[in-house]
């Protein structure tokens, strides 16, 4: 008997732990534990949650045409959840419980403690590398260290990568009988706090319908397009990844089965790039565990000084800063659980280094809300907005929400859809509505600050912690 223990891997088709179960022609179960608490820790957004919850029911369906029977737990944390998973391996006399391996620091923790749990019983432990299309060692540079830049990385993943093959799982030898959980009904209790996720469809032919729609009909416009928030031009399958309702070659496959004779366009290789970030960062936290850990990548970042600010940081959660970009940015995230990827960097951006505020705060505030939250992809993004992550270009690049407005949305359409206050500013004001004379400023605020002043203290104070860096060491 194999127990495969599902996580943020939700799906059967192109899933590594459960192909080996099943390879080994053993009867395959499979356990998902919900863990509220550690969810609670890692700031989990209950968009996510209910987008988890709302995805069980559909892969235990998948798993009984498998043969797979599908139990579902739920404990407190990390700790709680390794011991019902061994009783539970234990119960069923398996020989070998499989994972897929996630590389976040507590994550690996839980499943080391796993490891020794399970050899204390008897029990194989099996672990596989899934969620990368190169597992973290696989892509070094030529003396055999990580990359800590994204572009040589680029470069020597794409001259190793080859388009992977996707196939559907045969049905495992059928399992005994078992006490498996009505997950049909998970919503009763599911105990995280969960807030509406069903603008986003959960059905396996469902994503993948909307992943073969983006390769044939968005991805050729996308470098073109995926700058304009206005638009419907991103791929919108972040959430997928982020929960493993979808993996990375699934994309792959079919951004190059779709493709003429095998050459990506130029917008094919635009969002090409974007999935090998998402690599890059995973690689990241694996080699920098210390990055799960709230530290910068750059250790002259631990010299900066932030202000403590609640208020600003309050009224740029709440999207009433006075930038018009920033606020409809933030409304976004706030209302929908999801933020254009252009407006990410503009907003975090604005916090770090119009606010001075920590981008942590942001960090923390963004998995709160996204319901694509993923730890390094955020962490990411995060460090590489505030200078203090692993980005070859210096600290003094600064977005200014207006000309990141004026460019990206030009005729003001996005503003306006989550800015209603500033519906009827002409174009030429939509981006700084302070200058219009006729703005009402009891429905929506002047200036949190003063732009062009902020940027200098900006470049002041890393100039400072690098130089404040320099003496110590």
């Amino acid at each position: 008997m194999k127990l495969v223990w599902f996580r943020r891997d939700l799906r059967t088709i192109d899933h590594t732990a459960l192909n080996e179960a099943i390879r080994s022609g053993e009867p395959v179960c499979a356990i998902f534990v919900a863990t509220p608490e550690q969810w609670r820790q890692h700031d989990m957004a209950p968009i996510q949650a209910d987008l988890i919850a709302r995805r069980l029911p559909v892969i235990r369906h998948e798993l009984r045409q498998l043969n797979v029977p599908l139990y579902y737990r739920e404990v407190s944390d990390f700790a709680a959840s390794v011991e019902v998973v061994v009783a539970l391996a234990r119960q069923l006399q398996a020989d070998t419980v499989l994972v897929n391996i996630e590389y976040e620091l507590n994550e690996q923790q839980r499943d080391q403690q796993l490891k020794q749990c399970l050899q204390q019983q008897g029990i194989a432990y099996q672990a596989c590398h899934d969620k990368c299309v190169f597992s973290p060692g696989q892509v070094l540079t030529k003396q055999g260290e990580f990359f800590k830049v994204f572009t040589p990385f680029r470069k020597a993943w794409q001259a190793q990568f080859i388009v992977p093959t996707v196939v559907a799982p045969s049905p495992a030898v059928s399992a005994p009988s078992h006490d498996e959980a009505k997950l049909s009904n998970v919503c009763e209790y599911f105990s995280y706090p969960r807030e509406s996720s069903h603008a986003w469809p959960v059905t396996s032919d469902e994503i993948r319908d909307w992943l073969r729609a983006f390769c044939r009909e968005g991805v050729d416009a996308y470098h073109q397009q995926r700058d304009f928030p206005a638009l419907s031009a991103t791929s919108g399958l972040s959430p997928y990844l982020a929960i493993g309702a979808l993996s990375v070659r699934q994309c792959l496959a079919r951004l190059y089965q779709t493709s003429e004779h095998g050459r990506l366009s130029a917008g094919a290789e635009s969002w090409l790039n974007e999935l090998i970030w998402r690599e890059f960062y995973q690689h990241l936290i694996y080699f920098q565990p210390s990055l799960c850990q709230g530290k910068n990548f750059h250790p002259w970042g631990e010299k900066l000084y932030w202000h403590d600010a609640s208020e600003a940081l309050a009224r740029w959660q709440q999207g009433m800063t006075g930038y018009p970009l920033v606020d409809a940015a933030m409304r976004q995230l706030n209302q929908t659980g999801w933020m254009h990827n252009r407006l990410r960097m503009v907003v975090a951006s604005f916090l770090t280094k119009d606010l001075h505020i920590d981008w942590r705060e942001g960090e923390r505030y963004f998995m709160s809300r996204l319901i694509d939250g993923d730890f390094a992809a955020n962490n990411g993004g995060w460090q590489w907005s505030a200078s203090t992550g692993c980005d070859g270009q210096p600290y003094f690049r600064i977005f200014n929400p207006v000309s990141q407005g004026k460019k990206f949305d030009p005729e003001g359409a996005f503003v306006r859809e989550w800015v209603p206050e500033l519906e009827s500013l002409s174009n030429k004001w939509i981006h700084e509505p302070w200058r219009d004379p006729s703005v009402n400023y009891t429905s929506y605020p002047q200036p949190i600050v003063d732009h062009q002043v902020e940027r200098k203290l900006t470049l002041s104070l890393y100039q400072k912690a690098k130089d404040n860096s320099c003496h110590d060491s």
